[in-house]
């Protein structure tokens, strides 16, 4: 099958700034219950995600395009670019701004934690 990414506009994504535009790449039901979301996700010029914690899952983010501002598990801020991949473990916390004047891209997978299932 083929098909098109389906747009979601997300308004303060998790307590956030502006509008997160989600390209869903594959849903929820399409990831087989291994994910929740596979996505580009595109973040105008000051629009963040929010600080957020995911709960038996996790949700790397790998940079495609432009500069963002990354909130470690730590709570450190560290600058991210093309080609960086920012890992969270499960139960981790992370946030992600564009402070840039560009668009930041970048992809995003929630995925469950099934390590315990072992």
């Amino acid at each position: 099958m083929i098909r098109k990414p389906i747009l979601v506009e997300k308004e303060h994504a998790q307590g956030g700034n502006g509008t997160a535009y989600n390209y869903c790449i594959a849903t929820e039901e399409e990831l087989l219950g291994a994910a929740r979301l596979y996505a580009r996700v595109v973040l105008p010029p000051g629009a963040s995600v929010g600080v957020h914690t995911h709960t038996g899952e996790t949700e790397p983010y790998y940079i495609l395009k432009g500069t963002g501002m990354f909130t470690e598990p730590d709570g450190s801020v560290v600058e991210v670019h093309e080609g960086d991949c920012c890992i969270i473990e499960p139960g981790q916390s992370h946030g992600i701004a564009n402070e840039s004047d560009e668009d930041l891209e970048f992809m995003a997978l929630i995925y469950f934690d099934h390590s315990e299932d072992k």
